[in-house]
């Protein structure tokens, strides 16, 4: 995994009804900005992801706010209730700016 690298697990399928288990990790070193670099000894700045967002069809169904505790590569595991078929769309938000990305179809009957 280099940075920004996702990994998910969303079911495919599901039963109308169903509460489903989303589980994701992404690649990202968590700097915190308390670290010194040995040879300057000068803080580096800090580098992580501050914001997680997931949405379902287009609706929001799951927002989360990071700060410097969280550990590196962080995982995230939460649950969904499968009401119609969509798309599952999750964004990841650093201090860089940088915004990454993953999404998946769920086939609800």
């Amino acid at each position: 995994m280099s940075k920004g690298s996702i990994k998910f697990r969303i079911p495919s399928t599901a039963t109308k009804g169903e509460i489903i288990e989303i589980r994701t990790i992404i690649e990202h070193p968590m700097i915190t900005g308390l670290q010194k670099n040995k040879k300057t000894g000068k803080k580096i700045p800090r580098d992580i992801i501050n914001k997680f967002v997931c949405t379902f069809n287009g609706k929001t169904v799951m927002t989360s706010h990071w700060e410097t505790a969280v550990s590196a590569n962080p995982y995230l595991a939460f649950p969904l209730r499968a009401t119609e078929s969509g798309k599952i769309e999750m964004k990841w938000f650093d201090d860089d700016g940088k915004v990454y990305s993953a999404s998946a179809n769920i086939t609800v009957s």
